[in-house]
């Protein structure tokens, strides 16, 4: 449980809810930050990893992608990272997008790169790999909290 402590919001709509939009993707041309996100699947979970070779945490995971494939730079705490971007609330998600989820019952405490076609990227705890899971199954579904967007500076 404490793995995931560092890397989720709640609003006023249910997780639900705001998950039905991820069946309607669209374009905003960060398509790279998801190819180079789902290139590193299968990569080893490791706490406070952020390399392929070290293997990754949720939030190195993020960090390392959004650096190399679109040259942003991320803080690396999910708390920092939250501030950062623009919410997507009310819009539908794009490629690219970081998706936010309540784990642990603190407000940011994972998340994962959305991929597309209601997919997303994440590295979710000790033991397991990076990996590729639908946001709309329910558990996650239930976790889901915010999306936020970040381009190129």
């Amino acid at each position: 449980m404490l793995l995931l402590s560092g890397c989720s919001t709640f609003g006023s709509k249910s997780s639900a809810s705001k998950v039905s939009q991820f069946k309607q993707d669209t374009s905003v041309g960060t398509e790279d930050i998801s190819i180079a996100a789902v290139g590193l699947v299968d990569v080893p979970y490791r706490y406070g990893g952020n390399t392929p070779k070290g293997g990754f945490d949720c939030s190195g995971l993020i960090v390392y992608v959004y650096n190399k494939a679109a040259g942003i730079k991320l803080p690396r705490t999910l708390q920092l990272m939250s501030a950062k971007g623009r919410s997507v609330e009310d819009q539908p998600p794009a490629p690219g997008d970081l998706v936010f989820f309540n784990t642990t019952g603190e407000k940011y405490s994972h998340a994962g790169i959305y991929v597309g076609q209601g997919r997303f990227v994440h590295a979710p705890s000790a033991g397991g790999t990076v990996r590729l899971d639908y946001i709309t199954t329910p558990y996650w579904a239930a976790k889901f909290t915010e999306a936020r967007r970040f381009t190129p500076q």
